[in-house]
């Protein structure tokens, strides 16, 4: 039995991970990236984007999208989410952009990162999960 448990969905979700983002394009096919997110049990998914990247125009409350987040080596475990974005709002520095900067690349790089003028400020997007597949290889009995 590979199944998990749905605290144990939403503790691997919280781990670190890069998560894939799949947002619908009308058209084209589905848009997929790769996403630094945030989660905390029990809350919703969130992630920043750049409000006119090519992600970020298709991006609209209300709309549903899928992420995914997954370990690169055996025993593989992957959890997928899928829901609806509940809010897009401005981005702040501190309260959003240095953790999530500190969180996937550390203090030091992370404060490099964002020390850096992209040009464009960023939004926040909630994602609020409402769908859960998952795999734990490691509980498959040979």
């Amino acid at each position: 039995m590979t199944k998990m448990s749905q605290q144990e969905k939403q503790t691997f979700l919280a781990d670190l991970h890069v998560g894939v983002l799949a947002i619908n394009d009308p058209a084209h096919g589905p848009l997929t990236v790769p996403v630094w997110y945030d989660y905390i049990p029990g809350g919703e998914v969130w992630f920043l984007t750049g409000p006119t990247s090519r992600k970020g125009k298709l991006l609209k409350k209300g709309s549903r999208v899928s992420l995914c987040a997954q370990t690169e080596s055996p025993p593989y475990k992957y959890v997928s989410i899928e829901g609806p974005i509940v809010a897009i709002e401005p981005a702040d520095r501190e309260k959003h952009s240095r953790p999530m900067a500190h969180r996937y690349l550390g203090k030091k790089m992370g404060d490099q990162y964002v020390g850096r003028d992209s040009g464009e400020a960023s939004v926040v997007v909630r994602v609020r999960p409402e769908q859960w597949l998952a795999v734990d290889y490691s509980k498959m009995s040979l």
